[in-house]
């Protein structure tokens, strides 16, 4: 769910870890709300890597949609009422064990226990989604994903300019001047109808900005669509080259030496040659 090297330690402005540091994440995030991140937007404040370290841009739309929370409702209310059912909790029953506290919260649904049990299930199910041996792993993938470029399901861009997957009611804080659009279902015979060409004056002028029209809502979805994949590519692409590169780098040098000095003594022999 981010960029991680193996022996690297976390950058310093990162908080405890979602799926590692569980507990040490929840006390994190429920002792600082009164920290201007989260003034913002819920599906804003999921982002911040110094309170939600590992949360991207389809962890947030999955957890917000599972709990039918408006992405762009402010963040500190959804997060206070957990405060107060936890601090409630512990008054009714303050000599619960570390055991029986994680048990009820299991069996209370809430939104930091989901930023836990969501990015759990895509690791726990990893061999059948995201193993490139097979062939279909990003169409598994896709199927696994509830809300996040679904059809059917709305999307709006946040205030940094990423787009938000939900469903329903955007929310109070949702960014003016843009309407939620919802992706539809693209038919084969849709997407192979010709496109009728339309010749003005302007294009003539200017065939450049005629070759170059506006992108269309599908055509961002479907660039995004190809990014996630790409990326899901890319990941693994550079886990096999790392282990090419560390057998390769265990082989002996003497051979590339060799390789140098030949060349080498066949440049002196040349110019000996050519010399009148």
């Amino acid at each position: 769910f981010s960029s991680r090297r193996a022996g690297d330690a976390w950058q310093p402005d990162r908080g405890p870890c979602v799926l590692t540091e569980y507990q040490a994440f929840r006390e994190n995030v429920l002792k600082n709300l009164e920290d201007k991140a989260f003034d913002k937007p819920i599906c804003e404040a999921l982002l911040n890597q110094k309170f939600f370290n590992g949360i991207g841009n389809y962890l947030r739309a999955e957890i917000l949609y599972r709990l039918k929370i408006p992405p762009f409702e402010k963040a500190r209310t959804v997060l206070e009422a957990l405060k107060d059912h936890e601090q409630a909790r512990r008054k009714k029953n303050p000599s619960l064990t570390l055991s029986k506290k994680l048990k009820l919260m299991r069996e209370t649904s809430d939104l930091l226990e989901l930023c836990h049990t969501v990015p759990m299930e895509v690791i726990a199910a990893e061999k059948n989604l995201l193993d490139p041996d097979h062939s279909d792993n990003y169409a598994a993938f896709k199927n696994w994903l509830q809300c996040y470029l679904v059809p059917g399901m709305s999307s709006l861009r946040d205030h940094n300019g990423r787009m938000m997957w939900f469903q329903g009611e955007p929310g109070p804080m949702a960014p003016k001047g843009q309407a939620p659009r919802k992706k539809r279902v693209q038919s084969k015979a849709n997407s192979k109808a010709p496109t009728s060409k339309v010749t003005t004056r302007a294009s003539k002028r200017h065939p450049r900005a005629a070759a170059k029209p506006p992108k269309s809502a599908e055509e961002e979805e479907k660039k995004e669509e190809e990014e996630m994949a790409d990326g899901l590519r890319k990941g693994h692409a550079r886990r096999r080259k790392k282990a090419s590169t560390a057998l390769s780098s265990s082989k002996p040098e003497a051979s590339d030496k060799a390789k140098i000095s030949l060349r080498r003594s066949a440049r002196r022999h040349t110019g000996e040659a050519g010399r009148p």
